[in-house]
């Protein structure tokens, strides 16, 4: 009988061909830890390549969990545990295990052509640089067949379950009940018997197996988290982007639609809308990104809730019709889910790259409001945030998220909806009650510039809206350069109006001391975690993590002040990092990173004591 070892956290990673089933398995297997009352973040890493060739590198597909029983920020940094199931995947993350941690490999996998077409010059579970790690070797392939052998199955399909035995393994090596994913296999082949009593097979034979293994030495234990009472769902950032919006449409009491056009990693924000008709959801796959914004841009127009979304380069096809938005001045959220680049890029990685595009990625002087999420369930109020205040200050804005955010998942505590998201205010003029004689496009708010929302097409609404610039006094056509100059002051103005309508930035850590850490987007887990960890060395280190980002929150530049240096990290070449030394000219340091994967802990906690060093 092995020895029970009781830890904190475990980072597995789980990875092989991306017919494998490693998003499926990675997601049964947090699901089972979230129910079991872990604390979870997960990391899916898809390949870029639709179909790469089988066995190679350019086609591994991984997914890696962090649970435990304190707080998770992060997937992780170093896996505690691989899952490898074949020699392409070794190779990928073999650098990312720990030293001393357990790699379960897929003997049957590793096949003279295998190991050299994943790159190996000699097949290393023999080669000796596996030493130093707790190898477990089961031929899952065979077993797996062997394990079914009396369910009437063909061999390629038996083959296929695989997935659920290497779980079953997983399963009993942690501590996991079967329980959830047995009834999640029941309802998914409801309708074939035979599949259903397969996968079921196979993951219970995983486990039987690694319950007679003698080379495992220690099986682990990882408690529930002491977490705030409620109730909990896991979310992925898309999933959480969408409900966001369909929550603002409900307290705007507008319907909502999106236009938009499928593209990685941002169409499951399209998938996941197109569920909700009954909503008073619509949704709309157009031909091409600027059909899609365009569509939104007159669906705003006519009075809903108008959302469009893509990554960067989908982004820079509508850069033409933003600033149209911006030149009509009204109510549209664009949804920006970065990913590598430039151009095509890295699809399926992560990236901040975006910044200078949100900012400046438009001709002429056309400012809007950008904000940005910080982790997967944040996306929920972020993408109400940015419904507000584009309803609330009749302008586009830029919603940032990022793929790291949008496929990632963490457990999401379901909020008190009448509480915190109950009503949006916005400007839409009712005919019925306005004295229409005298209206004029063109009024606005003294204090904020907002102008009113006019539904084209109702009596004594009438107005002109174009793209060509318009008269500050009657909303005309107008080429007079003193009404050039001061419609771009509005407009600059307008946006700069908007500080008063968000909250002021919040401190974390001491509010004065060494060394300020400024964040942004999705880096604020890791950040977060390396911050904590020199805190509690006595580091006089603290952090800001911006999600208003143009305009910023007032205070700021006050902050910014108390503190002898900065740093900013950022997954980009250093974006940030230029804004805030333009705005602030406060000489902060940038740490950066362009890997088309999320900052480690280590790397941040690293970096953050050479600059506490050169203080």
């Amino acid at each position: 009988m092995s020895a029970l070892t009781e830890v904190e956290s475990v980072v597995i990673r789980f990875s092989g061909d991306s017919g494998d089933g490693m998003q499926l398995t990675g997601t049964q297997f947090s699901n089972t830890s979230a129910i079991m009352g872990n604390d979870i973040a997960t990391f899916p890493d898809y390949p870029a390549e639709i179909r790469a060739p089988q066995g190679t590198i350019a086609g591994v597909s991984g997914f890696q969990i962090h649970f435990g029983s304190r707080e998770i920020f992060t997937p992780g940094d170093e896996a505690d545990m691989l899952v490898a199931f074949n020699p392409a995947a070794l190779m990928v993350n073999l650098k990312d295990l720990k030293k001393g941690g357990t790699l379960l490999v897929n003997s049957d996998a590793f096949s003279d052509s295998k190991i050299a077409k994943a790159g190996f010059e000699a097949n290393p579970l023999d080669s000796g640089e596996l030493d130093g790690y707790q190898v477990i070797k089961v031929p899952i392939d065979s077993q797996t067949i062997e394990a079914l052998k009396d369910i009437d199955l063909d061999t390629k399909s038996k083959k296929r379950c695989k997935n659920f035995y290497a779980l079953g393994m997983t399963y009993f090596l942690y501590h996991r009940e079967m329980q959830t994913t047995l009834e999640w296999i029941k309802e998914k082949f409801s309708d074939h018997p035979e599949l259903l009593q397969a996968n079921q097979t196979a993951m219970k034979a995983g486990a039987h197996f690694a319950e007679t293994l003698e080379e495992v030495v220690s099986t682990y234990k990882v408690s529930s988290a002491k977490i705030d009472p409620g109730i909990y769902r896991q979310i992925n950032g898309n999933t959480s982007t969408a409900w966001g919006f369909m929550r603002a449409a409900q307290a705007a009491k507008l319907p909502l639609f999106l236009g938009s056009y499928p593209i990685t990693p941002a169409s499951d924000i399209l998938h996941e809308l197109s569920k909700y008709k009954e909503f008073d959801v619509k949704t709309f796959q157009a031909e091409d990104e600027i059909a899609a914004i365009c569509a939104a841009i007159g669906a705003g127009l006519a009075g809903s809730l108008a959302i469009t979304t893509s990554s960067g380069p989908g982004i820079a096809l509508k850069g033409e019709a933003i600033g149209m938005a911006i030149s009509y001045e009204i109510p549209l959220v664009i949804v920006n889910v970065q990913r590598g680049g430039p151009s095509t890029g890295l699809p399926t990685k992560t990236e901040q790259s975006d910044l200078f595009q949100a900012l400046y990625g438009r001709n002429g002087d056309a400012p809007l409001i950008i904000i940005a999420a910080s982790r997967p369930n944040d996306c929920f109020d972020m993408a109400y945030e940015a419904s507000r205040l584009a309803l609330e200050h009749m302008s586009p804005v830029i919603m940032l998220t990022d793929g790291y955010i949008a496929n990632g998942t963490e457990p999401w505590k379901i909020p008190d909806i009448d509480a915190h998201y109950a009503q949006i205010k916005h400007k839409m003029l009712d005919p019925n009650s306005v004295y229409t004689e005298n209206w004029s496009w063109i009024s606005r708010d003294p204090k904020t510039l907002v102008r009113d929302w006019a539904i084209p097409g109702m009596p004594g609404l009438e107005h002109r809206i174009g793209g060509l610039e318009k008269d500050f006094k009657t909303g005309n056509v107008s080429y007079d350069p003193a009404n050039h100059q001061k419609m771009s002051d509005i407009r600059r103005d307008k946006i700069e109006a908007v500080k008063e309508n968000i909250p002021l930035q919040e401190i974390e850590g001491e509010p004065s001391g060494d060394l300020l850490i400024i964040s942004w987007g999705g880096t604020y887990g890791a950040v977060e975690m390396a911050m904590r960890a020199l805190q509690k060395e006595g580091k006089k280190i603290s952090l800001i993590h911006l999600r208003y980002l143009n305009p910023m929150p007032k205070n700021v530049g006050e902050i910014i002040k108390n503190y002898k240096k900065v740093i900013i990290p950022e997954l980009n070449m250093g974006q940030m990092v230029h804004i805030i030394n333009a705005k602030f000219g406060c000489n902060a340091i940038g740490y950066n990173k362009v890997q088309g994967l999320p900052f480690k802990i280590s790397e941040l906690k690293s970096a953050f004591t050479q600059a506490l060093n050169e203080v």
